[in-house]
């Protein structure tokens, strides 16, 4: 895939798992059937739930999905299951719904699912910024905006800004910087129709999918002397010129300089 080039939709993860499901359910109910017609026993829901789970993760592992998928898959009937004994009114799944898709918007296509970030991090990230100059920084995938006021604050020499494609962290970034009065600024939307040669340093916390693309596009904008963070995961393939841990056993803050 080209930089910045969408993935088709029908190609997105989310898209396959619900493809799987729906195959899964197929299966399931062939079976249910072939269980009845050989013994005369009828599968009851919960049973035939776990059997639904199983048969769609059995799928999800054999198309070598990432491996987070399999479990999702086969727990997910029984979950619906449970929650649908509760008889809940459909106006709750509804605001959940509207809710996730706010928080969440385009994870299923872009595989980068919200991860808050603290400040063990933001410090780590701060002792790895240039201090003897003025700089310019942003943090893709800013989330809730937590490390671009926090780093504002330590920093009211530079410039931090944040972007975000999903609209609820985005607009809780821009109240908590208008509440705190924060010199640092939220932007929506994609990072990967930035300019990456407009910063100094990119910190990103994104996901594994993401890695990839995102090398790519840094070493092909970045200017000399720029650096390069990403928390926790790392890009395949590329050597880390920085490596640290915010917290003892936890995960590494790592770091290429351009």
């Amino acid at each position: 895939m080209t930089l910045g080039q969408r993935r088709p939709v029908l190609q997105a993860p989310a898209i396959q798992a619900l493809f799987i499901l729906c195959a899964a359910l197929v299966l399931a109910l062939l079976a249910g059937q072939a269980v009845e017609l050989l013994f005369d026993v009828a599968i009851s829901p919960v049973p035939f739930a776990f059997l639904h789970g199983a048969l769609a993760a059995g799928i999800a592992y054999l198309r070598r999905m990432a491996s987070w998928w399999a479990p999702i898959l086969f727990f997910f009937p029984p979950a619906a299951v449970l929650v649908n004994s509760f008889h809940l009114p459909p106006a709750l799944f509804l605001a959940v719904f509207l809710f996730l898709l706010l928080l969440f918007w385009s994870t299923f296509r872009s595989q980068v699912p919200f991860y808050p970030s603290g400040q063990s991090t933001w410090d780590a990230v701060a002792a790895l910024l240039p201090a003897d100059k003025p700089l310019r920084v942003i943090d893709i995938g800013s989330g809730l905006g937590g490390a671009v006021l926090y780093l504002s604050r330590l920093r009211s020499d530079s410039r931090f800004i944040g972007i975000e494609l999903a609209p609820l962290p985005w607009l809780v970034s821009q109240v908590r910087a208008l509440l705190t009065r924060s010199r640092g600024a939220f932007v929506r939307g994609d990072y990967t129709r930035l300019d990456f040669r407009d910063y100094d340093a990119i910190f990103a916390y994104l996901s594994p999918a993401a890695m990839t693309a995102l090398w790519q596009k840094a070493r092909a904008e970045m200017r000399p002397g720029t650096l390069l963070l990403s928390y926790e995961f790392v890009i395949e393939g590329v050597q880390p010129d920085i490596v640290v841990h915010p917290k003892e056993n936890g995960p590494a803050l790592y770091g290429w300089r351009m």
